[in-house]
């Protein structure tokens, strides 16, 4: 048998091919006619996208460097945060916030659980300047109800922004920025959008840009305010990557085109694809006998997230799938390593890429004797397929 190599990763995830194609013509200088009116068609598709009316500005980085301009642009050495940390993006914001010499309080949960809204009103307080949340944890498959503390920050008037890392979230989870509330969004290219690494993208609200005249943490190449001035004349700050934006453009062409033109209800569309893919999945998984990480009602549906049996290393069966099929998956991360693995289903998957992984999982258990009483040839598939007939009947 032949094996095609199929990326099951949360990032990068799998590429589109019309974008593969844009960024393969993509030889105009950034300083020109061409460019702005690219750039300025994208950043306006962005909105759509991200489904707000607030700016959206390009940022040449990978996700990470969305967060640090984040915390650069809009706190100040000594500012008290609330960093809401249950796995390793969520440790990500509590060293970016310390980096930058705020006082951090940190509400942190065990990898694969999330943190109540009674325990961020805890430990919310007056002179809390900002709240740092994923959207959902792809590193445990969590997703964080957004929803909920957006509306705690509001009843309770505090002054803290919410500034929400969606970068997994955006394309596989249903997220209302400006009417819950949400101070800044995160995303990035590697995700939902279906290109290459290289770009991020960063929404702001306009008391976000109000804060911003406020705070003095050193920032230079990530100066968000130098980014929207140049934004508004279809430029970057300094020197983009051209290819990568026109095959964002590509991309967001490529999700408008499923519901007739309309980019918003693309998103939409793409959202509802992961939530069905990662429903399959899931319903695939426990019926096979193994276990899932995320708790009931908080399963993200930008990955799964699967414990192996009770004595086996998650490695034994990402490197099945590998060798085997040539099918990538990822393990955990950090302290969850040989702990459990991780099946994305953000940006470009669809059904037939779901049944080939379950229908791959199933062959490496057998293969590797994994200890799953009652387990057999088709238990995962037939669970997904049911799943599948039944949300989109």
């Amino acid at each position: 048998m032949i094996r095609k190599t199929r990326l099951f990763t949360p990032g990068p995830t799998p590429l589109l091919p019309a974008a593969q194609f844009a960024m393969a013509a993509a030889d105009i200088h950034h300083r020109t006619p061409e460019f702005r009116a690219l750039f300025s068609r994208v950043l306006s598709q962005l909105k759509d996208f991200v489904g707000t009316k607030n700016d959206v500005l390009v940022l040449s980085s990978g996700g990470t460097g969305a967060m640090e301009a984040a915390v650069s642009n809009l706190t100040s050495p000594g500012d008290r945060v609330l960093v809401l940390t249950a796995g390793k993006f969520g440790e990500r914001w509590s060293a970016l916030t310390k980096a930058f010499g705020c006082h951090v309080d940190v509400i942190e949960k065990p990898y694969g659980q999330t943190f109540s809204l009674d325990e961020v009103k805890a430990a919310l307080k007056l002179e809390t300047r900002a709240v740092f949340v994923q959207a959902t944890e792809s590193s445990t498959g969590v997703r964080h109800d957004v929803e909920g503390i957006a509306k705690l920050l509001k009843d309770a008037k505090s002054e803290a922004l919410l500034i929400v890392d969606a970068i997994t979230g955006l394309g596989t989870t249903h997220l209302d920025m400006d009417g819950w509330g949400i101070d800044v969004l995160i995303g990035g290219s590697q995700k939902a959008v279906m290109i290459s690494p290289g770009l991020s993208y960063i929404a702001l609200s306009q008391r976000a840009w109000d804060r911003m005249e406020s705070t003095y943490n050193p920032r230079y190449y990530f100066d968000l305010r130098k980014e929207r001035k140049n934004a508004a004349k279809g430029e970057s700050a300094y020197t983009p990557p051209v290819a990568l934006i026109a095959a964002l453009g590509a991309s967001l062409d490529y999700i408008a085109s499923q519901a007739d033109g309309n980019l918003a209800e693309g998103r939409k569309k793409l959202v509802d694809n992961a939530e069905t893919c990662a429903a399959m999945t899931r319903a695939a998984a426990t019926a096979m006998g193994l276990k899932l990480f995320a708790p009931a009602g908080y399963e993200a549906a930008a990955a799964t997230a699967i414990l192996p049996p009770e004595g086996t290393d998650s490695g034994v069966i990402v490197k099945g799938l590998k060798s085997k099929f040539a099918a990538i998956v990822t393990d955990g991360q950090g302290e969850m390593k040989g702990h459990l693995f991780r099946i994305a289903h953000i940006g470009f998957f669809d059904y037939l890429d779901t049944i080939a992984i379950i229908g791959a999982l199933e062959q490496v258990a057998i293969a590797a004797k994994l200890p799953l009483p009652g387990f057999a040839f088709g238990n995962g598939l037939i669970a997904a397929q049911k799943v599948f007939a039944e949300r989109t009947k």
